[in-house]
């Protein structure tokens, strides 16, 4: 199974980013896990550049690249403004009509208790889109205030076994076939 984790945030100690750091490294060995890099280097969605007469920015190459080799994404992102960030809806709106993004099986870990709307919007837009979302494999890990290094979520019983259920989730899925 080769999973891509995409992170919402650019703050350099970002919780979120650190955390799906954390997944990566506690990914089962038979899992090729990466967290895609590229995220502050996509250009602001732009309809007019989707079109057959553009090709597509570089970076939004890379993106699509990434996703189509990828059986399943992971997504953590913050919220702001009671909403989904601008950084993760520009991604994901660099995703909209991409044929491999349609039917990606797709698991969100919320990393604030307080987050509902950006939560539940990250999933809504992940529906309209036509992904796959993995409701068994996505979770709430609450780490806001918690100031925890990806050491310490590695090493943290409770975090770990929060990862080791979405992994879990995401095997069972494969196992019956349906990844």
């Amino acid at each position: 199974m080769k999973i891509l984790c995409i992170s919402g945030s650019l703050r350099a100690n970002s919780i979120n980013t650190s955390l799906l750091r954390a997944v990566v490294r506690l990914a089962p060995k038979s899992i090729e896990i990466s967290v895609f890099e590229g995220v502050a280097l996509l250009p602001l969605f732009n309809p007019d550049l989707v079109s057959p007469n553009f090709p597509l920015p570089q970076q939004v190459q890379v993106l699509h690249a990434a996703v189509a080799a990828a059986d399943v994404l992971i997504i953590a992102s913050p919220e702001y403004a009671l909403g989904m960030n601008g950084v993760m809806k520009n991604t994901l709106d660099g995703l909209v009509s991409y044929p491999s993004f349609v039917a990606k099986p797709v698991a969100v870990i919320n990393t604030s208790p307080r987050a509902h709307l950006a939560d539940a919007a990250l999933r809504e837009v992940q529906i309209t889109m036509s992904a796959r979302l993995v409701g068994s494999a996505s979770t709430r890990i609450a780490l806001l205030g918690a100031a925890m290094t990806e050491d310490e979520m590695v090493n943290y019983p409770l975090i770990a076994a929060a990862i080791a259920d979405v992994f879990e989730a995401l095997y069972d899925l494969a196992v019956s076939r349906q990844l």
